[in-house]
């Protein structure tokens, strides 16, 4: 699957999974219990839409995750906007890169390094790693693993935290990096409490299709572990 397909995935997985129990109604208002995760927050993208973060903040919004860079060759355009918006709001910020399966880790790393800046307020920088089906043929394990450590070795670098890694339980079945790279994990799986992470996780997009005010588009709705 090609990595931007993830919130699509996500999003028709979520749909039938809820619609015996409440339909989309439902499943646009749900979130996991602010009782059992008082910490909880979004991840947006352009295609997310126009977003008034002082109305989201007041919907609930902690945190935001802006996706800022794809493989080594995409900004989002949304980015910049964003990430000068969300201090005055009262929302903390982090950045987000796609990771492109196919591309070389260090020129990813590069290309994100140049586009988001370095900053003492923003959350570790997340990376979203998924399958991508043009990426072929695709990496081996053992590639894969080292492309990651190469990125990640230059993004900590130049951010000066560890990274918090995304990653779909379709790219861990194949790569398994939970298993072998010792950083924060972040686990995607729509309504279910994930449990296919081999060192657990610390962040969960629990519900990739939810309606908050002051956001445009349903967006990933996501919850910190307490």
């Amino acid at each position: 699957m090609h990595f931007w397909g993830l919130g699509r995935l996500l999003i028709a997985v979520g749909a039938a999974a809820v619609v015996a129990g409440g339909g989309w109604l439902y499943a646009g208002q749900w979130r996991p219990s602010i009782e059992d995760y008082p910490v909880q927050g979004v991840d947006v993208s352009a295609a997310t839409g126009a977003i008034d973060w002082h109305v989201a903040h007041a919907s609930g919004v902690d945190f935001a995750y802006l996706v800022a860079t794809a493989g080594d060759n995409m900004r989002d355009e949304a980015f910049a906007g964003h990430w000068q918006a969300l201090p005055a709001a009262g929302v903390r910020r982090g950045a987000m890169h796609l990771y492109a399966p196919c591309r070389p880790g260090t020129e990813q790393a590069d290309h994100f390094n140049a586009t988001v800046p370095r900053t003492g307020d923003s959350l570790p920088v997340a990376i979203a790693f998924d399958l991508d089906s043009n990426c072929i043929p695709a990496p081996t394990r053992g590639a894969m693993q080292g492309q990651v450590r190469a990125f990640l070795a230059r993004v900590e670098r130049h951010t000066g935290k560890p990274a918090l890694l995304r990653v779909t339980p379709a790219f861990e079945a194949q790569y398994q990096l939970s298993q072998t790279i010792n950083r924060t994990f972040w686990a995607a799986r729509a309504f279910r409490k994930p449990d296919y992470l081999a060192q657990g996780w610390r962040m969960w997009q629990a519900n990739p299709m939810r309606r908050v005010n002051g956001i445009e588009r349903p967006t990933n709705w996501n919850v910190v572990a307490p």
